[in-house]
């Protein structure tokens, strides 16, 4: 039988969910639980890469169980040998051509930051604390000039090797609450460190560095150097995967909604 699971967890103490040689990650603790439950170690199917420290509430594994347990039943029984900081919270049976990261129509990811001079410990290794001022309606403002089919290569960390830098942002988003401060973005693709770049450039704009209309001028001129620093992994989340389109119309709707009502 071909399940996925969604897990959650708290990235701060592995590299990345990929297998590292020599550092520990998401993804060699869940084939040690999947060991563990099955009595063999079944390959899995991320549904993307991750950088160290970066932390995910919907993160999708594809696999072929070796023994066959009930979608219902699985979290609890993996969840029995994972460490507190990973959990599964659900699962169920797909196609055997399912693939956790190929078959995925988008993903959508959060970014946090604390918007305050003073650290909040709940909030440690889990956000960005900036302690200067930050308008978040210029950051939403500057956020709009990502949505839509663009060349993102100004938003692509120097030194990597991908050829295509096209990609389709549905949607971008700023909202504050307090002094916490939260970016959410859905695209059908990422280049690397993607999405940091992005939180790095709309905090110019939100700290009055450079107008929001910047944005797109950077899009055009394609080089890295003009967008912002990379973001700390510590903000980033991977929140969603869609695996088909009506789910990614869904949540941009829910997103125009939002924004309408505020």
């Amino acid at each position: 039988m071909h399940v996925c699971i969604t897990l959650r967890f708290a990235g701060t103490r592995y590299h990345g969910f990929q297998v590292q040689k020599n550092a520990l990650s998401v993804c060699e603790v869940l084939q040690n639980a999947l060991e563990s439950l099955y009595g063999v170690r079944p390959p899995v199917k991320g549904c993307s890469r991750t950088d160290s420290g970066v932390h995910a509430l919907g993160y999708c594994v594809s696999y072929t169980q070796p023994k066959p347990i009930p979608p219902r039943k699985l979290p609890l029984a993996v969840n029995r040998f994972l460490p507190d900081d990973v959990r599964v919270t659900e699962a169920h049976r797909v196609p055997e051509d399912f693939h956790a990261r190929y078959s995925a129509k988008s993903k959508e990811y959060i970014y946090r930051i604390h918007n305050s001079a003073v650290a909040d410990p709940f909030q440690n290794g889990l956000c960005w604390r900036f302690p200067g001022p930050l308008d978040a309606g210029r950051m939403e403002r500057a956020a709009q000039y990502l949505v839509g089919k663009h060349d993102f290569v100004s938003f692509m960390s120097s030194g990597s090797d991908i050829a295509d830098t096209v990609r389709t942002v549905y949607f971008a988003h700023v909202r504050r609450e307090g002094d916490d401060i939260t970016f959410h973005v859905c695209a059908d693709g990422y280049l690397y460190n993607m999405v940091r770049i992005f939180v790095g450039t709309l905090v110019e704009a939100g700290a009055g560095r450079m107008p929001p209309e910047r944005v797109r001028d950077i899009l055009e001129e394609k080089k890295r150097s003009l967008a912002g620093d990379t973001a700390p992994a510590q903000g980033l989340f991977l929140y969603k995967v869609n695996y088909s389109e009506e789910e990614a119309g869904n949540a941009q709707a829910a997103q125009e909604i939002t924004a309408k009502q505020e």
